[in-house]
């Protein structure tokens, strides 16, 4: 896709669900900025962006700002829809503009603004200044970074083989168009296909001497199968089971093959997906859930797939180990976290089984969390948030660090666009896979009564991230160590600690595979981030199942 289409397409259709969030932004940009000159292509160039980044820094220096730093940003965002033989909606959008934040009588300030210009930037620091002073009246103690030695000028690029934006918009609705037809020979009788491409181009500079540019891309490929019984009226779907990714175009064509087999035909994807593939298998298992067995409801042994697990670590484990969470201060949504600091200070919270090991990270390649340094400019790391079972840390940022006694940020600092506020946001959090050499095969044939899961659901979790019930896309029922069929009506139901301490088996390495959030909200007013969550099959004893489908 050339950029003279983009920016014609730039004012399609807005009305899709997900496309709310979606800036489409005018802006200003003086001359001497507009084109970036090692390139050709409209932007700012590297040394024209620091330039433009001083005078932020400077002024807010200048207006009596203690810490500054300033987020240049173009965001680029192209999603496709289509339904059967139709192209229902392309949007395409770019934003671009500048935000600054800075501490002032030990309080935090935000501006923004899409006049790119010196006089722009300038007026829009001093905004920021003012602010911070207004909001001083109220603040009752001053806020406390955690040291950050700058960087220097330094750059960062997701390691994609093929830019998505520049792939023709007709090679992927021909893509698209092939998805839907085969899921139609296979017995689909509606289907929805979608592709989501998000490339942010940010670049960070602060008071402490960082000059960080950076170029972020994401992509996720998504459809919905749905196969009709015409006598009875009844219908059952299946959505894909691909995970959106850090990658580029090539997650989708091949160049980054690697696929993993999984029992009864499922193929597990790690860093390759085949779309269509997926799409002909899903036709079949929807026409084959419309005569599945209804789940008789009882105790099993659930054996997860990562595809589906991802979303019960994302809601069970990720939010609640968000540290704004656990203080409170996100309890107008989606609630607050069980996981208080009494729990933590303790240093024998019981959190799972010994099996369990969960890690946040920034730094995993192809995931959606994957960058160099966050929106605070400190680089991305790997920690440890519960270790053989105990919950040893949170997520913190620069502002938080203190109140866990420490002295460095994890670096999951975000903001969605450059005229959001950057604040904590859930980095990568993965469930660590088993030391023993053990694939999805083995594990089947130690369970005697017992489900096979893939796929996520429909899903429900209490405030504190505590009590919850989770679904999921195919359900198999596993009897004295083999599959023998297809069950429907499936969902279970737990606690966070309860359930976490039912993990008895783990796969190995060589089944590790992540499943990913695209639109993970948070704040007020609301942002988005997307995050991955990785893990390999994993078992969990004695977990209660419910069947969904009975009426009372």
């Amino acid at each position: 896709m050339q950029r003279r289409d983009f920016i014609q397409l730039s004012g399609l259709g807005i009305g899709s669900l997900l496309t709310a969030g979606i800036p489409i932004v005018g802006y200003s940009v003086s001359p001497e900025y507009l084109r970036d000159l090692s390139t050709g292509e409209m932007g700012i160039d590297t040394a024209a962006k620091k330039k433009l980044a001083d005078v932020a820094l400077n002024t807010a220096k200048s207006k009596g700002a203690t810490y500054a730093d300033v987020r240049i940003g173009r965001y680029l965002n192209q999603f496709m829809f289509t339904r059967e033989k139709q192209v229902q909606n392309i949007v395409n959008a770019e934003s671009f503009g500048v935000g600054v934040r800075v501490i002032a009588n030990g309080t935090w300030g935000f501006a923004a603004t899409s006049d790119v210009t010196p006089d722009g930037i300038a007026k829009c620091a001093n905004t920021a200044v003012a602010i911070a002073k207004a909001n001083a009246k109220l603040q009752k103690e001053p806020v406390q970074l955690a040291p950050q030695k700058g960087v220097g000028d330094v750059t960062w690029k997701t390691p994609i083989k093929k830019n998505a934006f520049e792939i023709p918009v007709q090679e992927k609705i021909d893509l698209l168009m092939n998805v839907n037809g085969e899921a139609m020979k296979n017995g689909a009788a509606f289907v929805t296909s979608n592709l989501f491409f998000v490339n942010e181009q940010k670049y960070f500079a602060s008071t402490d001497g960082s000059y960080i540019d950076q170029d972020v891309h994401r992509i996720w490929p998504t459809f919905t199968i749905s196969a009709v019984d015409r006598a009875s009226g009844k219908f059952k779907t299946r959505d894909a089971l691909s995970s959106p990714m850090g990658m580029g175009f090539e997650y989708l064509d091949g160049l980054a093959t690697e696929k993993i087999k999984a029992p009864n035909g499922l193929v597990g994807y790690r860093y390759s997906y085949d779309m269509v593939e997926d799409a002909t298998l899903g036709a079949k298992q929807a026409k084959e859930k419309l005569t599945a067995k209804s789940v008789q409801p009882g105790k099993y042994d659930l054996v997860l797939d990562p595809n589906h697990l991802g979303l019960t670590i994302h809601e069970s484990v990720g939010h609640p180990t968000e540290l704004d969470r656990v203080l409170g201060y996100e309890a107008n949504y989606a609630g607050t976290s069980f996981a208080t600091l009494d729990k933590w200070k303790s240093k024998n919270f019981n959190y799972g089984s010994k099996l369990v090991n969960i890690v946040a990270d920034k730094t995993q390649p192809y995931t959606l969390g994957a960058v160099g340094y966050d929106d605070e400019g400190v680089p991305g790391k790997e920690w440890n948030l519960i270790k053989e079972g105990i919950l040893v840390d949170y997520q913190a940022i620069r502002d938080q660090a203190a109140i866990l006694g420490q002295t460095e940020s994890d670096g999951c600092c975000y903001a969605d666009n450059w005229d959001s506020v950057q604040f904590q946001r859930m980095p990568n959090v993965s469930l660590q896979p088993g030391s023993e050499k053990r694939s999805v095969f083995d594990m089947i044939k130690g369970v005697e009564k017992g489900i096979y899961i893939i796929g996520r659901g429909s899903y429900s979790i209490d405030q504190q991230r505590y009590n919850f019930q989770f679904g999921g896309q195919l359900f198999y029922e596993i009897k004295n160590g083999e599959l023998v069929g297809m069950l429907d009506d499936v969902a279970y139901q737990s606690n966070t600690q309860e359930f976490w301490n039912s993990c008895t088996q783990l796969c190995d390495q060589d089944d590790y595979r992540t499943f990913g959030s695209f639109f993970d909200g948070k704040g007020q007013p609301s942002q988005v981030s997307a995050v991955s969550h990785g893990s390999a099959t994993t078992r969990f004893n004695g977990v209660n199942v419910i069947n969904t489908g009975r009426k009372i």
